[in-house]
């Protein structure tokens, strides 16, 4: 299949992809907003555990994009049994490696999360969470192994089905697991932080089921012979974790630094790290766009390199990063300007208070009531209004992250990963030590801490452009 370098195409291959590359996002907020009412130490706690979860899912993702690469460079080619044989090897690594990622969860985060958190509550909150949620990691895998394939031939449309029968599902069981549910003949007992996991895992096993069922439907594939018995394929295995390790220790690099920042940040206190927590839950919505659009321009590199275009290479990525701009700032500049009147709607509570039994005159309940849905307001609202100013800096992080994440992505279309590896480790040194500076040894605020990332952004566009004009990435072969 052949693709061409219209803004249509570029739309047509990105936004069904931006919704099925949000799955985790949009579990993690639609935890958040939930434990958001739940407590502040609950909100706090997901702010910690989730960010930690992303980066065992951005793994997985990781390695699938070395597998999604090399299935588009082989539709370019026309070689549609090898897409098949790519598929299998895929996800057979994928399965293997979520075995050992959740055996780290089930033993070893008990000793890893006690070398950075200081607070008791969000220690054992986040080992609560993690309980249920580590068995999502086996649908999880394998999951992004279809969702590769599904966006490596350029058929990316279901995806978006899916995601949203997983966040329906999701947003629901949230509701019932976390706070509790009687009617309709049920008596489900309240769960907490532990249900926001369960509620997570159980709709990421209907979202894998749905799209399994699918795929057995969907006579389109017959070319690519993914029912066939798989092998295991060691050299092709090899192949894809060569383009993969770097996009996967990328991943971890990137989001590692950010589980560091939010260790750090816990040293400020619950408070401070439910405001970064907020900043961080909108941040992962308004970034939608951003990682669309960016596993998109992987699919259509490699597939141009595929036909043998790699004039059209830097031209594509240009146009992608131009429409990933419009549209993150379209969607961001409403929550910035106006983050009372976007957010309260989402996260205002009633629930703060409770109205006691006065007797006497109507009237008086009234006023009553009235006094203590305005105390609720308030103190929902102090929460948002904290957070006002960093919202300022994440609109700056997210003009650069929008053009230097679809850039980025090129460049690992291209099948320059190990580059790009060399260029996300010098930032994030950069960035961590940053962070340690303005957290340990001054003063300076939340404000500060979360400009590092301005900084981090800054130097990783350069650096990215600088390498794609070389033309160096023309010699690559796989």
């Amino acid at each position: 299949m052949q693709l061409g370098t219209s803004y249509r195409q570029i739309l047509s291959i990105s936004l069904p992809i931006m919704l099925g590359s949000a799955v985790q996002n949009i579990i993690a907020l639609s935890d958040s907003v939930f434990l958001y009412h739940l407590s502040e130490v609950d909100f706090a706690a997901i702010g910690f555990v989730g960010v930690f979860y992303l980066i065992v899912a951005a793994i997985g993702f990781g390695f699938s994009k070395g597998g999604q690469i090399i299935i588009a460079r082989r539709m370019g080619e026309g070689k549609y049994a090898e897409v098949g044989r790519s598929f299998h090897a895929l996800a057979i690594f994928e399965f293997a490696l979520a075995i050992i990622m959740f055996l780290f969860m089930q033993y070893g985060c008990h000793y890893f999360f006690a070398l950075f958190v200081n607070s008791d509550l969000i220690f054992y909150k986040s080992l609560e969470y993690l309980e249920y949620r580590s068995y999502g990691v086996f649908f999880s895998y394998v999951g992004v192994a279809i969702v590769a394939l599904y966006t490596g031939v350029a058929r990316p449309m279901f995806i978006v089905v899916d995601t949203i029968i997983l966040a329906v599902v999701n947003i629901v069981l949230n509701y019932a697991l976390i706070f509790g549910y009687n009617g309709m003949g049920l008596s489900i007992p309240a769960m907490g932080i532990a249900g926001a996991g369960l509620a997570s895992t159980i709709a990421e096993i209907v979202a894998f089921v749905v799209f399994l069922l699918y795929m057995i439907w969907d006579k389109k594939t017959a070319d690519y012979q993914l029912f066939k018995w798989p092998r295991i394929d060691i050299p092709l295995i090899r192949k894809q974790l060569k383009i993969g390790v770097p996009i996967v220790a990328q991943a971890v690099v990137g989001l590692g630094s950010w589980f560091v920042f939010f260790g750090l940040v816990e040293n400020y206190g619950e408070r401070q790290l439910a405001v970064t927590n907020l900043v961080r839950m909108v941040y992962l919505c308004l970034s939608i766009p951003c990682w669309g659009f960016a596993s998109g321009v992987n699919t259509l590199v490699s597939n141009f390199i595929g036909q043998k275009k790699r004039m059209a290479v830097v031209p594509i990525i240009w146009k992608t990063a131009k429409i990933c701009f419009i549209t993150t700032m379209l969607i961001s500049l409403p929550v910035v300007l106006f983050p009372e009147s976007v957010l309260y709607p989402l996260l205002g509570s009633n629930e703060l208070l409770d109205v006691k039994k006065v007797e006497g005159d109507q009237s008086d309940v009234y006023n009553l009531e009235q006094n203590v849905e305005a105390l609720n307001q308030a103190a929902d609202m102090s929460l948002i209004q904290e957070a006002q100013p960093i919202f300022w800096v994440m609109l700056v992080i997210l003009a650069l992250f929008s053009i230097g994440g679809v850039y980025f992505n090129g460049l690992a279309g291209t099948g320059a990963t190990y580059f790009g590896l060399k260029i996300q480790f010098y930032c994030a040194m950069g960035y961590l030590a940053f962070i340690f500076v303005v957290v340990k040894l001054t003063s300076a605020g939340l404000i500060w801490a979360w400009s590092s990332e301005i900084f981090y952004w800054v130097v990783m566009i350069g650096l990215t452009i600088r390498y794609l004009r070389s033309r160096k990435w023309h010699q690559l072969k796989f």
